[in-house]
């Protein structure tokens, strides 16, 4: 352990991965539940979600944040595919969808076997091109990040968008409500949080691994780490194969053998997170209200 109110260190190869003497920033506050960080290297700009206020946000160095797009259709998770479209979750929709360069907005998924999806959540792509995106219930539970509904699917899946042909398919359905999710740097693994120990403390909070095999099936279900404080929700991965997830207390680090390597101690519940800045060296912290940022000493493997 360590004395830093910043750092918890649990494994000496965590300071290898951390800046000792860099702060935790505050860029921005006066979300209501901020989320979806993504950046954008050729812009140099943060694209994030603000999901009640029904807006996504951008962040630009030296010229803080303004309006991305508002009405967002309560938008939650974003990437970038590789060709570096946005890709965006949005509960208010209950859809996957893609903004063009030229701004227009291209709808990527809505359903499945002919049933409304449930409220996709976060979303990754791969190098292959196919879309992997979540499906929990959280924005059909309430008003609040969406519009209240019963749920169409029977379970809560995580889904693989065929690139070339569009069709889309369940690659797990035993998941309470999977949320955040991120390949290995050789793309060999795919994490996703379960956070449904948010509305049941007897439930899943972990984070569970699979082997990706060719076509895009996956094996080998395991659980990979647990949370001990609060639930896991957006994760990415650097380039080191550590993983790195939301929890309630700030952000845990984990190597890629599942042990708790340490944890950055944030103020407010952390919701997501992502790797950015010119060197892909900087965390960019989706918290509660607010957007922070801190330096490490490891890269994020992320595209493009």
């Amino acid at each position: 352990m360590t004395n830093d109110p910043l750092y918890e260190v649990h494994d000496p190869r965590f300071r290898m991965l951390i800046v000792p003497n860099a702060r935790l920033e505050e860029l921005y506050s006066g979300c209501r539940w901020a989320e979806g960080p993504v950046w954008f290297d050729d812009a140099c700009q943060l694209v994030f979600s603000d999901i009640p206020n029904q807006r996504m946000l951008r962040w630009v160095p030296d010229g803080g944040v303004s309006i991305f797009r508002q009405p967002s259709n309560f938008a939650n998770g974003n990437t970038r595919d590789r060709q570096g479209r946005l890709v965006t979750c949005e509960h208010g929709t209950r859809r996957l969808t893609r903004t063009e360069i030229d701004g227009t907005i291209t709808v990527l998924a809505e359903a499945h076997a002919g049933k409304r999806l449930n409220s996709p959540n976060d979303v990754v792509v791969h190098s292959d091109g196919s879309v992997w995106f979540t499906d929990p219930t959280y924005g059909i539970l309430s008003d609040y990040e969406g519009y209240k509904a019963e749920p169409e699917q029977e379970t809560r899946n995580v889904y693989r968008l065929e690139p070339e042909s569009g069709a889309l398919a369940a690659v797990v359905s035993d998941f309470r409500q999977p949320n955040g999710l991120a390949f290995s740097p050789d793309e060999k693994t795919l994490y996703v949080a379960d956070s449904a120990a948010s509305h049941d403390e007897s439930a899943p909070r972990h984070i569970r691994a699979f082997d990706v095999l060719p076509g895009g099936r996956l094996e080998n279900g395991r659980v990979f780490a647990l949370i001990d404080n609060g639930i896991p929700d957006g994760l990415r991965v650097d380039r080191q194969g550590n993983v790195w997830s939301s929890a309630g207390d700030g952000i845990h680090c984990f190597a890629p053998d599942g042990q708790l390597l340490g944890k950055i101690l944030i103020p407010q519940t952390v919701a997501n997170l992502t790797f950015g800045g010119p060197r892909h060296n900087r965390l960019f912290i989706t918290a509660t209200t607010a957007l922070y940022s801190l330096y490490v000493a490891v890269a994020g493997a992320q595209w493009p």
